[in-house]
């Protein structure tokens, strides 16, 4: 037991550490850890976690290092599991918030922030495709996913509305198909 918490623990540390730019950026390392190292989720179940974690209000590490933290060793793993997801986050925003101020103008700063941001922006394109080819085998989720794309686009409608209008439409249609 103490071996699987403080493997959720480095593994969540991992993730915690190295997800630069965002929630979407961070999938890829939450998936090597959670999928790939220690196979504590397959890959159906990722994604299907995935849908779950992003209509529940939250940080999408923190509720996946819960989700798999719980699956993997109850409440004591869902806290290991944040704990480290935690933990280097919370070090370096205190940190960086007092050295910020100091550097902020720097030119060198500003250029490495920049191309960091692209960096992440392509990872974050990555997960968008792999999940586009796992997810999209109906015409109807094709539907959904222009729908929300074009409420968020071109109508720069709340993603709370988007999120439910999508699922009360889905929920109607494949009510509808199975009848």
């Amino acid at each position: 037991m103490m071996g699987e918490l403080l493997n959720l623990f480095l593994a969540f540390l991992k993730v915690g550490s190295f997800s630069f730019g965002g929630a979407y950026s961070l999938l890829p390392v939450i998936e090597s850890e959670v999928v790939t190292k220690h196979a504590w989720l397959n890959h159906d179940e990722f994604l299907k976690v995935l849908t779950l974690v992003e209509v529940i209000p939250g940080a999408i590490s923190i509720k996946f290092a819960t989700y798999t933290g719980y699956k993997v060793a109850g409440i004591p793993g869902a806290i290991a599991a944040n704990l480290g997801n935690l933990a280097t986050p919370v070090i370096l925003i205190s940190f960086a918030s007092y050295l910020y101020s100091y550097i902020e103008n720097h030119e060198y700063i500003k250029q490495t922030l920049s191309g960091i941001k692209y960096a992440v922006l392509g990872m974050i394109m990555a997960v968008v495709y792999q999940y586009f080819l796992k997810n999209f085998s109906d015409w109807l989720g094709i539907v959904f996913f222009a729908s929300g794309f074009i409420l968020t686009i071109f109508f720069r409608l709340n993603p709370v509305y988007i999120v439910t209008i999508i699922g009360l439409a889905s929920f109607v249609i494949y009510k509808i198909k199975s009848v």
